[in-house]
């Protein structure tokens, strides 16, 4: 059962905060959703993936589970390449990795090239690390509250990147790098 929520801890909606600076209309009226989301998990993000699913379905989503089936305790990093080798393959267009800090699986996704997983824990980082950096994967905390988790993949699924020049060379030189 989920803990009722007062006002003050309510993350904003989308409409309420979220501003494309580079065009001044609301994200969700500029912007189309991906289509074909991969999702993974440990054991330990287990249950929040099974719930952003549902709801990423529920959106129109086409959702693609690369693990875990269960809660019985798995090695973050299995998922998390499966995930990076299904975004690099252009399986799915964007991921959802979710492991007890977020961090663990960000990593292993990460390893894999072509692959700009960034550990989110608010909205504001989930707009800036699609405009600046073009990210195609977020990690989370399995410890995360769903509605917060929620709010993140809003933002994360439709913010476009900015295509400003400097943010470009930044991630060719994250690309070209060995």
């Amino acid at each position: 059962m989920e803990k009722k929520i007062n006002e003050e801890e309510k993350e904003a909606t989308l409409e309420d905060i979220v501003k494309n600076d580079y065009q001044g209309a609301t994200i969700v009226e500029l912007n189309i959703p991906t289509k074909k989301i991969g999702v993974a998990s440990d054991h330990r993000g287990y249950n929040l993936k099974q719930k952003l699913t549902k709801y990423l379905i529920k959106k129109g989503y086409t959702v693609i589970d690369y693990g875990c089936d269960d809660k019985n305790s798995h090695d973050y990093p299995e998922f998390g390449f499966k995930l990076g080798e299904a975004i690099r393959d252009g399986k799915v267009e964007k991921g959802i990795a979710i492991c007890g800090s977020g961090i663990g699986i960000s990593i292993a996704c990460n390893k894999v090239k072509g692959v700009r997983c960034a550990k989110v824990d608010n909205i504001k980082e989930a707009k800036y690390t699609r405009l600046d950096n073009d990210a195609n994967a977020i990690a989370l905390s399995g410890d995360m509250p769903v509605y917060r988790a929620k709010d993140i993949l809003d933002v994360f699924l439709k913010t476009n990147f900015s295509n400003e020049e400097r943010h470009q060379r930044r991630i060719d030189m994250l690309n070209n790098y060995d």
